[in-house]
C-alpha cells in the first residue's frame, strides 16, 4: 500500500467532503496596474497576462515591478494565495493560474481573481488546472472574442477537500511528475540551440551564387485575403498565425471554417499546396516559419505570407533558410514597428541569400530534417517523449484528485 493510499484510509476511509470554492476561500479582484507601470526595482508585480505566457503553476519570484507608490494603490496577494487570470481569448485558457509561494506580498493586475484561503496552495493550482475543473469553467464563461469569468461566480465552484497530510502527499507526487518533464523539457532546449548553432553554420558556409529570395520562387510571395470571413460550422478550414508553431501548420488552432464559395474567392489570389512555405508577416510572432505537409485543402488570412519553390530550389531548403538567424535578423531590422511588427511581402523577396545548386540542397536537407525531428516532431525523438509524459501527468493528476464523495 502507498503512503497515499495509507493516509486516505487513516483520514478520509469512507470519503472526501467537496466544497464550494466561496466556502474555503474569499475571493476577490485585482487591481489596476499596467504594463506602462513595471520598473526595474520594487514591489514585486503580476500581471494576468504573464500568467499565460511566464509563470508555470507556482512562483515565488516576479519576472516585474512597480514602484511603491504605485503598489500603495493595488490589490495584493499573499503568500499561498492563487492569482487566476480570468479574461482570455479561448476558454481553455481563461481561469489559468499560478499560485504565490513568495515570501512577501505581490501586487496584482486587472483581469484576475485573487483567492485567498486554509488549503495547501499547491493542491488547489494543480486542481484548478484539471478536467474535473475546467467542466465546471464552461459552465462560467461568457463573452465571444474575449472569454471571462466574473471572480465572484468562482465562489459556486465545488472542489475536493482532503485532509491537509493528504494534499501534501498527492502535491509530492504530481511534483515529481512535473520534475521529469521539466528535465526532459531542459534537455530538449538545449538540443534545440545546438541544433540551430549547427544549422545556421551549414547553412552559412554553403557554396553558392548570392540571389534574391524571389529568385527561388516560381511567383511572387502572396497571403490571403484582408478582409475579415464569416466563420461557418463546417467548411473549409481557415489558418492564420495562430496555427503556425513547431514549423508547422496546427490546424487545431485554426481561425474556424469558411464556406466553399468564399474559398473558391480566396483561391484565385492564392491557393494552399503542399510543399508551400509560410512566414508570419505581422503580428507579435512576425518571422515565424512553416512547412505545408498536407493536401489537405484550406485556405490562409493576409497576416501569412505564402512561397512557393521553382524548379531549380527545394521547398524544404527555403523553409530551413528562412528560420536562419541571418534571414531572422533582417526580418527584425526590415519590419515596420508600429503597434506591432509587420514585413512588406515585397521587403522579403528582395532578401539577398546564398543558394547552392538542388542537389546540393537536397543533401544538406536531409542532415537538418533529421535534426528537426530529433527536435520538433512530435512522433518521435524527445518531443514524443514529453508529449507521453504530459500525457500521463494529466492522467495521473485528474486521477489523483478525483475522490469518493463522502456522503452524509
Amino acid at each position: 500500500m502507498s503512503r497515499l493510499e495509507e493516509l486516505i484510509q487513516e483520514l478520509c476511509p469512507d470519503g472526501v467532503e467537496y466544497k464550494k470554492l466561496g466556502e474555503i476561500a474569499t475571493i476577490s479582484r485585482g487591481g489596476n496596474l499596467q504594463k506602462k507601470d513595471f520598473c526595474p526595482e520594487g514591489v514585486p508585480c503580476i500581471h494576468y497576462g504573464q500568467i499565460y505566457t511566464r509563470y508555470g503553476l507556482f512562483a515565488d519570484k516576479t519576472f516585474t515591478f512597480i514602484s511603491e507608490d504605485c503598489a500603495k494603490k493595488q490589490k495584493l496577494a499573499y503568500p499561498n494565495d492563487i492569482v487566476m487570470a480570468v479574461t482570455s481569448e479561448n476558454i481553455e485558457d481563461v481561469c489559468k493560474c499560478v499560485a504565490w509561494l513568495g515570501d512577501g506580498a505581490v501586487a496584482v493586475s486587472g483581469h484576475t481573481a485573487i483567492i485567498h484561503h486554509n488549503q495547501n496552495a499547491k493542491y488547489l493550482a494543480y486542481y484548478f488546472h484539471t478536467e474535473m475543473f475546467a467542466a465546471q469553467k464552461r459552465k462560467l464563461v461568457h463573452g465571444t472574442k474575449v472569454m471571462e469569468v466574473t471572480p465572484d461566480t468562482l465562489n459556486a465552484v465545488k472542489i475536493p477537500v482532503p485532509p491537509l497530510p493528504v494534499q501534501s502527499e498527492i502535491v509530492k507526487i504530481l511534483d515529481n511528475f512535473a520534475e521529469l518533464t521539466a528535465e526532459l523539457t531542459a534537455e530538449l532546449t538545449a538540443r534545440r540551440k545546438q541544433y540551430e548553432y549547427y544549422r545556421d553554420k551549414l547553412m552559412q558556409n554553403v557554396t553558392g551564387e548570392i540571389i534574391r529570395i524571389i529568385d527561388m520562387l516560381e511567383q511572387p510571395i502572396t497571403d490571403g485575403p484582408h478582409t475579415t470571413p464569416t466563420f461557418v460550422e463546417t467548411g473549409v478550414p481557415f489558418v492564420s498565425v495562430d496555427s503556425v508553431w513547431d514549423g508547422k501548420i496546427h490546424f487545431e488552432n485554426m481561425r474556424g471554417y469558411i464556406t466553399e464559395e468564399f474559398d473558391l474567392e480566396c483561391c484565385k489570389k492564392y491557393k494552399p499546396q503542399k510543399h508551400d512555405v509560410y512566414m508570419v508577416k505581422s503580428g507579435s510572432t512576425t518571422g515565424k516559419v512553416a512547412y505545408v505537409d498536407t493536401d489537405i485543402r484550406f485556405n490562409i488570412w493576409s497576416p501569412l505570407a505564402a512561397m512557393r519553390v521553382n524548379k531549380k530550389n527545394s521547398s524544404r531548403y527555403l523553409y530551413h533558410l528562412l528560420q536562419t538567424k541571418f534571414i531572422q535578423e533582417q526580418v527584425k531590422a526590415k519590419s515596420s514597428h508600429g503597434s506591432q511588427p509587420n514585413l512588406s511581402m515585397r521587403t522579403l523577396e528582395q532578401f539577398q541569400v546564398k543558394v547552392p545548386s538542388l542537389s546540393e540542397q537536397e543533401k544538406i536537407v536531409t542532415i537538418l530534417d533529421r535534426f528537426d525531428a530529433l527536435c520538433n516532431d512530435l512522433t518521435s525523438g524527445l518531443p514524443a517523449e514529453i508529449a507521453a509524459r504530459q500525457k500521463q501527468y494529466e492522467y495521473y493528476r485528474d486521477k489523483l484528485l478525483t475522490f469518493k464523495e463522502l456522503t452524509a
